[in-house]
């Protein structure tokens, strides 16, 4: 990944290789400014005297996870007069939202408040005097607006991007679940475009039959059309060719009657529902106005057109590669062997100490400061053990506890258990955990 560089007033530059940023270091001409992602300060260069070259932000956004791109774009025209955007891949990123665990802790809080009526019966409800401002979201889906948007002014404030670039798409939830006839061409475009993107999402691009997977796949009817099956996306799956053929007009409980498990396993993904879809449709627009209030150049893309560019680059399925293939692209370079660092919303904390059961009575108590010996639940620290099993250096956020033992999560995805006297703080917890993979 690139690292991110300042100049002494504090104003982004061009991103360097690790290799420029640590010859950098150690002639003294920069400064550490953040560890996560990794950016320094230069002491001897302003921004006026640098030479900037455009970047654009890519974003694909998605119900549990958002892609997030930076590339180096260059605009060129071959012999015959049209023009080719060449796209270099900066930084790849992966941004998990933590919305079903705001759902969650909301249906907590209501059943809480609806015991607490009880004893307040002689009371009014007071659930139909509330109005909700225009552009009004649940609390999941506008975190999902709100992370994005964070991220989208720390990376404007740390890099020099000029343009963002973002996928929007849209799910015709009508269409979706309903069957329609045949013979439109809408019900055609439908099935060879969105149904079979959101068929392969869901089972995972394999065979829902065998399990091969990295072979063509097909859509086949679960309960067959000669036995009163219907197109819905729920009597949908994907079959290798072999499985189909061998199928033919049989329920899958009598194809699969040897394999009881996997039968269960199809019957459980046709009832999956369409909630992340569903919260996508509600932020789009509130996603797009907050982006135009950037003022940066906006390019939208459609999923289909995200798909294409995919395909036709021989790009592999990720949320990252996803948001690179966003927009218009031609040819796509530099993303292969590139670490992809996942940012995982996990909250500043709460007030509440009192930890309870899913019947709202108390089963733990948190202790009653959130510090201990200097550290914080998130914090990112650098551990030095010196001996025991574990013995070596290790960079990751902390999880506190009383005694001064702290759960250590590194940035390769370790876990251990460190005294805090290893411990030295390197950044203050910002609500996210960071944490590097690979394509």
């Amino acid at each position: 990944m690139a690292v991110f560089v300042l100049d002494k007033c504090k104003k982004p530059l061009m991103p360097c290789s690790e290799k420029r940023a640590r010859l950098l270091l150690a002639r003294g001409r920069a400064r550490v400014h953040r560890m996560v992602p990794f950016t320094i300060r230069l002491v001897d260069r302003l921004q006026a005297d640098s030479v900037l070259q455009p970047l654009r932000l890519k974003i694909d956004p998605g119900g549990k996870t958002t892609g997030l791109a930076l590339v180096r774009e260059v605009e060129s025209v071959n012999e015959n007069g049209d023009s080719n955007r060449t796209a270099y891949v900066v930084a790849l990123m992966e941004l998990k939202h933590r919305g079903y665990q705001i759902r969650r802790k909301l249906y907590q809080r209501r059943g809480h408040r609806n015991r607490r009526r009880w004893h307040l019966w002689y009371r009014p409800s007071r659930f139909r005097n509330r109005t909700r401002s225009p552009g009004w979201l649940p609390p999941s889906v506008r975190h999902r607006v709100d992370s994005v948007a964070t991220w989208i002014y720390r990376l404007k404030k740390w890099t020099p991007i000029s343009g963002i670039s973002l996928e929007l798409p849209r799910f015709d939830m009508r269409r979706l679940t309903e069957e329609e006839d045949d013979s439109t061409d809408r019900q055609r475009d439908l099935f060879r475009f969105e149904a079979r993107a959101y068929l392969l999402k869901k089972y995972g691009r394999r065979c829902a039959y065998c399990g091969a997977q990295d072979v063509p796949l097909t859509i086949d009817h679960i309960c067959p059309r000669s036995r009163g099956g219907s197109n819905r996306l729920s009597n949908l799956t994907l079959a290798c060719i072999p499985c189909n053929q061998r199928k033919g007009n049989q329920s899958v409980s009598e194809f699969l009657a040897q394999d009881p498990r996997r039968v269960a396993s199809i019957e459980q993904s046709r009832q999956k529902s369409l909630k992340e879809a569903a919260a996508v449709n509600s932020s789009r627009s509130e996603l797009l106005r907050c982006i135009k209030a950037t003022g940066l150049d906006i390019e939208t893309g459609s999923g289909v057109g995200t798909q294409w560019n995919r395909s036709r680059l021989a790009v592999p399925k990720a949320h990252c590669l996803d948001a690179a293939c966003v927009g218009k692209v031609d040819v796509l370079i530099s993303w292969k062997q590139k670490p992809v660092l996942v940012i995982t919303a996990t909250g500043r904390g709460r007030y509440g100490r009192t930890m309870l059961d899913s019947n709202g009575f108390p089963k733990a108590y948190l202790i009653k400061t959130k510090g201990v010996f200097g550290f914080q639940t998130g914090d990112l620290a650098r551990a030095t053990v010196t001996r025991g099993k574990n013995h070596g250096i290790y960079i990751g956020s902390v999880a506190i506890s009383a005694r001064g033992y702290f759960d250590l999560h590194t940035l390769t995805g370790m876990r251990l258990v460190v005294s805090h006297r290893y411990c030295k703080l390197i950044q203050r917890s910002d609500g996210y955990r960071y944490q590097f993979s690979s394509v």
